[in-house]
């Protein structure tokens, strides 16, 4: 199956094509309208990566992914790897790839540290030493000690310009959606649900990113169609001990 194709039906969790099993805690689609995807710039700008990567616009698709991975969206991350590891829109670089997505794996999300290693040992030694030392560089920018707290700092801030306001308690709001995957639908969303702190609370929101990510994709999405490539093996080990 290609790589980037799974991860892009896995990861855009608005899509009907790969829904969350039933019942898994995730993200109300209800909720991902423009002002919502606008204080979550990790979703907003992976899904845009995914529609230009549909579009076969793959330049607008790196640009979109990495401005994600600025936010810490590992998914975004694992796709930038997939698009450097193939080439495609951009002249493939497998150490800049594995570089990519062991920053991806930094969580310990099951895929993207399966898919780590097997990048990992399909490079030879000089590749190795240079993926390395490129990931250092990456690190100081995407990794999460400084990607997160770019996050939190725009949730709190856009949590507060409700919560403070003269609004105060939302929980009476009802929010239409006009934009987003109910869009024109006519249904509504409560603004508890909107304001849930699953989607608000900087230390929620991580542990609402784990519950989705921790467990294996496979098994766990439906995907549409998909396309074969040869499948690259696993290594034993991490490069954080090499």
């Amino acid at each position: 199956m290609n790589a980037f194709r799974r991860y892009a039906l896995a990861v855009f969790i608005a899509l009907p094509a790969a829904p969350l099993v039933a019942g898994e805690e995730g993200i109300d689609p209800a909720v991902l309208t423009e002002g919502f995807l606008a204080a979550h710039p990790d979703l907003r700008w992976r899904a845009e990566g995914v529609r230009s990567y549909e579009r076969k616009d793959y330049a607008a698709a790196l640009t979109e992914l990495k401005r994600a991975a600025y936010y810490g969206d590992k998914p975004a991350q694992a796709l930038v790897a997939e698009m450097y590891w193939h080439g495609i829109g951009v002249a493939g670089d497998r150490a800049l790839a594995y570089a990519w997505m062991d920053i991806a794996a930094e969580r310990l999300y099951h895929d993207f540290l399966v898919r780590r290693e097997g990048m990992w040992s399909a490079l030879d030694d000089a590749g190795q030493r240079d993926a390395i030392a490129r990931g250092q560089v990456l690190l100081e920018e995407y990794g999460d000690d400084v990607a997160k707290p770019r996050l939190e700092n725009i949730l709190r801030r856009e949590m507060g310009r409700t919560t403070g306001s003269r609004l105060g308690f939302v929980g009476n709001l009802t929010i239409i959606p006009n934009t987003g995957p109910l869009a024109g639908s006519g249904m509504t969303v409560s603004g508890n649900e909107y304001y849930a702190p699953k989607y608000w609370q900087p230390e929620k929101y991580w542990q609402l990113q784990d519950a989705i990510w921790k467990a294996p994709l496979r098994g766990r999405v439906r995907v549409g169609e998909v396309e074969s490539v040869p499948a690259d093996s696993a290594g034993p080990s991490s490069s954080k001990d090499r």
